[in-house]
């Protein structure tokens, strides 16, 4: 076996196919394959992630969400390539995508799903693309990465409210003031159980690092086509720009407000 063999090199490098014969397309194609690689390495270790905490196998979770966030900061960088190309240069190839779209990428929305932003309307888009709609109704299904944690200090013994263990995980997370009392107590005295203070950071560190990469989308969008519409039939950057006030695990942003008052 080669190394070209073991990569099935034919099938990776075979697989950008400009439509146009704009030089800069092969780097709009390159950024978005990559991205869709990087994501489903993410989804791939998130699952894990979940799945330790399922088995109260804490370090091992953290190792995993530490790969993750390395991931993040790899494909918030990559915007920088993508962003030397000008307005000018994307419009000369832009018509030939037609109407597809970022907002297709059913892993993106996987990605989401598994860190709790559930929207059970997005399983449309992927009607006609059945492996996409099993994993995404599959995930929609599940508990999420946070849902695993919190079960978890259930199972240590920490107060988690009845409800939130109990809820239909289908939904999206919203936030639940019952639960800052508890984080609260983790932050008033990290050293009684460390390894949970350190996963609370962890997915903080976690949520920022999206946001870093989401933030950097918008940016990027906005360098190269400012306020029309993007393609697929989303808004474009007033669409992203929605997305930044989505949060993840906003009761460990709310107890900072409590700590140390």
């Amino acid at each position: 076996m080669s190394y070209g063999d073991y990569l099935r090199l034919d099938l990776v490098l075979g697989a950008q196919q400009p439509l146009s014969t704009h030089h800069d397309e092969m780097l709009f194609i390159v950024q978005h394959q990559t991205s869709e690689l990087w994501l489903k390495l993410m989804l791939h270790e998130l699952r894990s992630a979940r799945d330790l905490l399922d088995a109260d196998q804490l370090s091992w979770s953290l190792k995993r969400i530490a790969r993750v966030k390395r991931i993040l900061e790899t494909m918030t960088e990559q915007w920088a390539v993508l962003a030397t190309m000008t307005p000018s240069e994307y419009a000369e190839f832009r018509t030939i995508l037609g109407p597809s779209s970022g907002f297709q990428s059913y892993q993106y929305r996987a990605v989401e799903f598994l860190l709790g932003n559930k929207n059970p309307d997005m399983l449309t888009v992927f009607e006609s693309d059945l492996p996409a709609f099993d994993t995404l109704a599959t995930l929609l299904a599940e508990p999420s990465l946070y849902d695993a944690f919190l079960r978890l200090l259930a199972r240590r013994g920490y107060p988690i409210p009845a409800p939130v263990l109990g809820r239909d995980v289908r939904e999206a997370w919203v936030e639940h003031p019952d639960l800052i009392p508890v984080f609260e107590g983790v932050y008033d005295d990290p050293a009684a159980a460390w390894d949970v203070y350190e996963t609370c950071e962890d997915l903080v560190d976690l949520e920022d690092a999206f946001q870093f990469w989401r933030f950097r989308h918008l940016r990027t969008v906005q360098r190269m086509i400012g306020t029309q519409p993007g393609t697929g039939g989303s808004s474009g950057v007033p669409f992203l720009r929605r997305a930044l006030d989505l949060t993840f695990f906003p009761e460990l942003y709310s107890v900072r407000a409590r700590i140390g008052g």
